[in-house]
């Protein structure tokens, strides 16, 4: 807990000093405090260039940070988020502590020199260098190191975005990927210190000012619903469009990579030139948007833009986050699809600027698959709670239809294609590789759905494994019913009890025969009893058991030796019928 507070208060600090280093390179650069404010303006230090200043700035930048993050810190390069995930999945948290400082200055040069990427992706990884390099330093076993790192990740969130929250729910349900009481603990008291000390350097303000909304209209419902899944096409999109131009750029490129980003920041002037708007992060183009203060031709020019602009930018080694330009991409389609609305049913339409923001958080959703994340950043960046109900909605089905589309997230997506799969094993590990059907055991004679629980209770105590399967009269799989369940079931309320095991079993998360070893063993750790029937397919019929010792067993083959099972000395019914 100590931990959790000294790094979020390093977050914090870390926060101040990324925002000031935006502020100083984007007044160097542009002249302006932000150049999207006042779009195709000239640099007030060479006003006879007029607006193509913007065609060299880029250039300028990248001459700078290029071979800053090629020399010093290569993992910096990109969004940085998919680095932290990995390194927590696989690395046991290890991130080196230059990471930091590397992906401080060249974050803030790429933002300030034109690039049009966000800033939440470096203050996580900023953040999250800071809990590694403390985890390191006072020697914590693996399983704390990870949870510093999240602490980190959620600092940097709540003290950029003034989103305690909101740091809290990124860094569980994207950095760690689960939910646990010592997570949320750590993490609320390391986003809680970064949030004072950035609402002390900042100020206590929303991150935009949206008048009231009210759903006056029940047919708003389905106009929101149709929204999410709209957006989840477009976080997907977004997603493929970002690594295809990356694709692009490392088949055009031949040169060094140091030089890579000053040559592809050419390619980025011509874009800032032809839509000014895409300079930086672009937050002043979005709370115009929400406001209505585009037509809708020009909206979806700024949503396209966007979409080329960041993927340019992280294309040519530029070095920033995604979240913010997923954002800016759903408010247009959002106030593109509000104002269209408007048009068709004006009645029943509502505000622009209420389809602006739910379009924010479905995008985002669409494109992260982070739903709790998508409402509570979107709830606190804003302020507004009355559109909460729409944008829970919406957000939902962005997910679902997101999950329809695309195996990946925008996060995944970036490590799958290096080889790398989270749920995986780690590269070179001696276990994981193996299929489930190389390490399961014979299944374990199953129960019918119709047996009495007493009948079950001496079966189970025969067993030896804790828990059977249950199948139906016709043979399908029914689920898992445990010792324990049959044993509570009959001592709490023997004469209510349920007649049958049939409505004590439940169905534990699907362990499939050809599925990896590691991928399975983030079911069997919350099996009940000794493993998880293993099935010949999803939605088949168990063909196995996959048990803990099974899995520990495979630490010590070589993968070529065959699997023999040991043989069990039974236990008489009499002596353990009575410990069910």
């Amino acid at each position: 807990m100590v931990f959790a507070v000294v790094i979020g208060a390093g977050a914090g600090a870390g926060s101040i000093v990324f925002r000031w280093c935006i502020q100083t390179f984007t007044r160097v650069f542009s002249g302006h405090e932000d150049y999207a404010a006042a779009p195709g303006s000239a640099h007030p230090s060479v006003p006879w260039l007029g607006p193509y200043f913007v065609l060299i700035v880029p250039v300028l930048g990248g001459l700078l940070y290029g071979p800053l993050v090629q020399r010093f810190a290569k993992e910096a390069r990109g969004h940085g988020v998919p680095e932290v995930m990995l390194a927590v999945a696989q690395r046991g948290g290890r991130i080196s502590p230059k990471v930091a400082v590397v992906k401080t200055l060249a974050s803030a040069l790429t933002i300030g020199s034109g690039g049009s990427v966000g800033r939440e992706g470096p203050i996580v990884q900023i953040g999250s260098a800071l809990g590694s390099t403390l985890g390191r330093m006072a020697r914590v076993t693996e399983t704390r190191m990870k949870l510093l790192v999240a602490c980190g990740a959620a600092g940097g969130i709540a003290a950029t975005f003034n989103a305690p929250l909101a740091g809290v729910f990124f860094a569980m349900e994207l950095i760690l990927g689960t939910f646990s009481a010592e997570a949320f603990g750590a993490t609320v008291l390391a986003s809680v210190t970064a949030s004072v000390i950035g609402r002390a350097a900042f100020g206590d303000t929303a991150f935009l000012e949206l008048p009231d909304f009210h759903v006056d209209h029940i047919a708003q419902f389905g106009l929101f619903a149709l929204l999410g899944v709209i957006a989840a096409g477009v976080g997907v999109g977004f997603t493929r469009l970002l690594y295809l131009i990356e694709d692009a750029c490392d088949w055009a490129w031949r040169g060094p990579e140091w030089l890579r980003p000053a040559v592809g920041g050419l390619a980025l002037g011509v874009v800032l030139l032809l839509l000014p708007e895409m300079y930086g992060v672009g937050y002043p183009v979005l709370q115009k948007a929400t406001e209505g203060g585009y037509a809708v031709a020009f909206l979806l020019l700024l949503l396209v833009g966007k979409v080329v602009a960041t993927s340019l930018t992280i294309g040519i080694g530029g070095s920033g986050g995604v979240f913010a330009p997923g954002l800016f991409i759903g408010a247009m389609l959002g106030a593109a699809y509000g104002a269209g609305v408007q048009e068709v049913l004006p009645q029943q339409a509502g505000p622009v600027g209420a389809y602006a923001l739910v379009g924010m958080g479905a995008v985002f959703a669409g494109a992260s698959r982070a739903p709790i994340t998508a409402v509570v950043i979107l709830f606190e960046l804003t302020g507004e709670y009355s559109i909460i109900l729409p944008l829970m909605l919406a957000i939902v089905l962005a997910t679902a239809t997101s999950r329809l589309l695309s195996r990946d997230t925008i996060y995944t997506l970036k490590l799958r294609r290096r080889g790398i799969d989270l749920e995986g094993p780690a590269p070179g590990a001696r276990i994981g590789g193996q299929r489930v059907e190389a390490v399961m055991e014979p299944l374990p004679s199953p129960l019918s759905s119709t047996t009495p629980l007493t009948d079950a209770a001496d079966l189970l105590s025969l067993s030896g494994h804790g828990a059977l399967p249950v199948l139906d009269a016709s043979g399908r799989y029914r689920g898992v019913v445990t010792a324990q369940a049959v044993a509570e079931s009959l001592a709490e309320q023997p004469d209510g009890a349920p007649l049958d095991v049939g409505r004590l079993a439940d169905v534990p998360q699907p362990v499939t025969a050809d599925e990896p070893l590691a991928q399975a063993l983030r079911q069997l750790v919350t099996a009940p009893g000794t493993g998880v029937p293993v099935l010949d397919g999803p939605g088949g019929k168990p063909v196995g058991w996959l048990s803990h010792q099974a899995a520990l067993r495979a630490l010590h083959t070589t993968g070529s030796e065959p699997y023999r099972r040991p043989s069990v000395r039974r236990t008489p019914a009499r002596q353990v019928h009575g410990t069910v």
